[in-house]
């Protein structure tokens, strides 16, 4: 026992890893000893020249498998003899060092006797031509026959797919491939000893290396990782069976998955009776987003989990782009009403019978003689108590919606944020008007009151310039009250107030100040004490030190993208306006470029609005400044110009690198011109 424990250590080797012809070694395994030498006197000419006669016949030309009349090659055909080479790797010791590349392939070849079939394919093509001379000398010419003419029809995609799948077609195509001529170099010929020295590591400092450099349990792991089959000892359950005791022991987003995707519908309330009472409402809402979609108020699992990316149909062989296109059109059809016929499914889609039966019986009931009806009823209890993930949802429905329309040429329509859900009573357009008269005068008494209110208060502290309210008349089309504006008639005060700063000037007249608190029905950008101007203020901010320029449009885009990652009840889903967020970028220190479109632009109203941010810090504002300057004035300019005007600007050269950042952080190129970000027009 103690000379087997006692296991000295001989020798020690490094080990080094070779890159040089990672992706371009290939071993291929070949019995050379079967090589044709029609020299040696073990080879029987008069067979090789019969069998190049029975393959080739009496005449040669270019398509002759033997243009010597004679056999004298033998072809070989690879076959992969496995297809995972990760663990295999040619080896080479040289002075105390053992040297590894990695095998990109390893390919068995072995003899391919498909002449035979080509002898066999003469021979028939021979009897068959001496059968045809025979029966035309014997026997009288046959009456004519009336043939009928049929022609093909148009290939569907399904039977397109069948055929591409089938055995024949891909031995066709395999016999199509073109053959590679390669060179063979010998053993000690010089182009493989070059070749050869690529099996060493050219690193001497171990820096192709870092792969080795772990522990000896890692290191070992990578030699000899455990094969698929050993993962499979355990007996697996039915796919279709759960067991809450292992489910439980998944993380809270796997159990999240596994859940939706054997069930496929589902109520929030069940899907959280099943994950148990310790689990947070919270997480799981997240979790639920990310393998569901929300349908008249209950979860139905996206397409894409049902139909991986490589899948494909049972039924068609139809892709699974395909399959989740269609899906998707099932599940939008229900957020719109609870009935969807089968038919009008299949000729939108363009699907067959079985794939469209298999969306409906995920999520729907068939009733005789009406179609089918989504599976569970409105769940209104959820929609009434999580408004922002409905909110967020029917946002994620509308992009489904409009590619949808695109892809299958649908009407545009409007999807109901409720569909057949509890039915609002019906109000008439003049009743619609006088109650927006009611609440514009109500709103306009209380305002009245509380401008009086705050002048009084003023008038007791400090002493304004007078101040004149001009009352607009009332709109019978307006619904949210009168709107006050403040004329001054002497200069403004610039003394900051206790949520404006000075900074206000750069687009925030001081007359829309006179709530105090709000602008046009919303808080004031930057006011310390209002939570959605806060997390407003720093989404904006932060995306601006990203990307100096911006167009609202684009700044709409991303701060859609912005709610649409953020935790469910988060403050900003309060709602944010176009004018707040216009409000907020200017406070921010941004200033709007003017930029002078084309007159025939076809740039909208949104892209049109070009904001940039005037100060962040660095050492390039002055020269940012001085680009904004031009474009200004300029819808595109020519590097030149630019550079010249720089040049002149700061009093100083610059260099290529530092004209390429203020370009790179402002502007794109295109046609040799530079345009700001966002205005470039097809």
């Amino acid at each position: 026992m103690a000379n087997e424990e006692d296991d000295p250590v001989i020798q020690e080797i490094d080990v080094y890893l070779a890159k040089s012809l990672a992706e371009k070694l290939y071993l291929f395994q070949v019995e050379l000893e079967m090589a044709i030498d029609t020299l040696n006197p073990n080879y029987c000419r008069s067979k090789g020249e019969q069998i190049a006669l029975n393959v080739d016949g009496a005449c040669t030309d270019e398509t002759s498998t033997y243009s010597s009349k004679l056999m004298d090659k033998q072809t070989f055909c690879s076959s992969q003899t496995t297809s995972n080479t990760a663990r295999y790797a040619a080896a080479l010791y040289r002075q105390g060092e053992l040297h590894l590349t990695p095998l990109h392939g390893i390919l068995q070849l072995r003899p391919s006797f498909s002449y035979l079939d080509k002898a066999d394919a003469k021979h028939r093509e021979r009897e068959a031509a001496n059968e045809a001379g025979d029966s035309s000398q014997d026997e009288a010419e046959e009456d004519v026959k009336q043939i009928t003419v049929r022609f093909s029809r148009p290939e569907s995609e399904q039977a397109r797919q069948r055929r591409v799948q089938s055995y024949e077609f891909l031995q066709k195509k395999h016999a199509e491939e073109p053959w590679v001529h390669l060179h063979y170099y010998g053993m000690r010929d010089s182009r493989s000893e070059h070749e050869r020295q690529y099996l060493l590591c050219q690193g001497s400092s171990g820096v192709e290396n870092t792969e080795l450099v772990k522990s000896p349990s890692e290191y070992l792991m990578m030699l000899m990782p455990p094969s698929p089959e050993e993962e499979k000892d355990k007996p697996v359950a039915p796919s279709n069976v759960l067991s809450m005791a292992q489910l439980r022991t998944l993380p809270l987003a796997d159990q999240i998955k596994v859940l939706m995707k054997n069930v496929k519908v589902m109520p929030f309330a069940n899907l959280m009776s099943l994950l148990g009472p310790s689990v947070d409402s919270v997480a799981v809402l997240r979790g639920i987003q990310k393998v569901a979609m929300l349908v008249q108020g209950n979860w139905v699992v996206k397409s894409d989990i049902l139909y991986p990316k490589d899948s494909s149909s049972p039924h068609s062989g139809m892709p699974a782009e395909v399959l989740c296109r269609g899906r998707d059109f099932v599940m939008w059809k229900f957020t719109q009403s609870r009935w969807v016929v089968r038919k009008e499914v299949a000729a939108v889609t363009k699907l067959c019978a079985e794939d469209v039966k298999d969306f409906l019986e995920h999520m729907a009931v068939v009733r005789i003689n009406r179609g089918w009806e989504f599976l569970l009823p409105y769940d209104l209890e959820f929609i009434k108590k999580h408004p922002d993930v409905v909110q967020r949802q029917h946002m994620l429905w509308s992009g489904i919606q409009a590619k949808l329309e695109k892809v299958y040429n649908l009407v545009k329509e409007t999807m109901p944020k409720k569909p057949d859900g509890p039915s609002a009573p019906v109000v008439s357009g003049e009743q619609r008007v006088q109650t927006a008269k009611t609440k514009a005068q109500q709103n306009h008494a209380f305002l009245e009151r509380e401008l009086q209110r705050r002048k009084e208060q003023i008038r007791g502290t400090t002493v304004l310039p007078s101040v004149q309210i001009k009352e607009e008349p009332l709109s019978e089309e307006e619904a949210d009250g009168d709107e006050l504006e403040a004329e001054e008639e002497e200069p403004m005060d610039t003394a900051p107030s206790s949520c404006l700063s000075t900074k206000l000037a750069n687009g925030l007249p001081a007359g829309r100040a006179v709530g105090g608190d709000s602008l046009n029905g919303h808080p004031i950008p930057g006011c310390a004490s209002n939570p959605v101007a806060r997390e407003l203020k720093a989404f904006v901010e932060a995306t601006f030190q990203r990307q100096f320029v911006l167009t609202l449009s684009e700044l709409k885009r991303l701060f859609n993208l912005h709610l649409a990652g953020l935790p469910p009840g988060h403050t900003l889903f309060s709602g944010v306006s176009d004018r707040m967020l216009q409000d907020t970028v200017l406070a921010a220190g941004c200033k709007q470029i003017l930029v002078p479109f084309p007159p025939q632009t076809a740039a909208s109203p949104d892209e049109q609005k070009v904001f940039a941010l005037w100060e962040s810090g660095d050492m390039s504002d002055q020269h940012r400044q001085v680009l904004l300057e031009i474009f200004s004035k300029n819808y595109r300019v020519r590097r030149n110009m630019i550079q010249s005007r720089l040049t002149q600007e700061c009093g100083e050269e610059l260099s290529k690198q530092e004209v390429d950042k203020v370009l790179k952080d402002c502007c794109v190129s295109c046609g040799g011109m530079w345009y700001l970000k966002g205005t470039v027009q097809s």
